[in-house]
């Protein structure tokens, strides 16, 4: 029975990765697609999340399978729960990352003025996500709590890029009122990108829980003298 689940373990770890990597490259298409406004790149994201959201069903199915037919506890449970809420989490990126595909699909105009996207840290934003989501990756594959508190720290920024853009965007409207719907539009993807760092946030929690919980377990008690 043991040989068994830990198989399972690794397969389930290995889905969890392809998930990974497919949402990663999904938010990375859909970041360069809202700073280039490319609608054939914002296409494929759009066609992607189909498999996105295959993924995720696929792995609740096999996590539901593990408890249903071995009953984990201890160290296992704590991998399983950890996997299926990662799991939800990169869901929801994905989601974030279609939406903002949609955004390009629908922009009329050929081009984003390139001092608000500057002005707007845009880019920085995308960059810092990948980042987060690079790192997290990596805290599991390692099993590195260092790591996993490094991209949570990193969520700092995104918060003040978010903070920043209503007063940014006010100040463009005021001189391009024709640029209203635009710019709200512009504040929804920061918004979303917000929220994608926030669920990065909670993978990297995640992933604390379940290293944290196996650090402990293997570790001897001393006693004191």
């Amino acid at each position: 029975m043991v040989k068994f689940i830990e198989s399972e373990l690794i397969l389930l770890k290995k889905e969890i990765d392809e998930m990974w990597t497919l949402v990663y490259n999904q938010l990375d298409r859909a970041g360069e697609a809202v700073l280039t406004l490319d609608k054939e790149l914002a296409q494929q994201v759009m066609v992607r999340e189909r498999r996105v959201n295959a993924f995720e069903l696929k792995i609740d199915s096999d996590v539901e399978d593990i408890i249903a037919l071995y009953n984990p506890v201890a160290i296992d449970l704590r991998f399983v729960l950890a996997m299926l809420k990662i799991n939800s989490d990169l869901e929801r990126i994905g989601d974030f990352a279609e939406k903002m595909a949609r955004f390009v699909e629908h922009f009329p105009e050929p081009a984003l003025d390139g001092d608000l996207v500057v002005q707007l840290r845009l880019d920085e934003m995308i960059s810092e996500i990948l980042k987060m989501l690079r790192l997290t990756k990596e805290a599991l594959n390692g099993e590195n709590i260092e790591l996993a508190t490094q991209a949570y720290s990193k969520d700092d920024l995104l918060d003040e890029i978010n903070a920043e853009a209503p007063h940014v965007l006010a100040d463009y409207i005021l001189n391009n009122p024709e640029q209203t719907f635009t710019c709200l539009n512009l504040l929804s993807i920061i918004r979303k990108l917000e929220r994608a760092g926030d669920h990065v946030t909670n993978i990297a929690e995640e992933i604390v829980f379940f290293v944290d919980a196996k650090v402990l377990k293997h570790t001897k008690y001393i006693p004191v003298p």
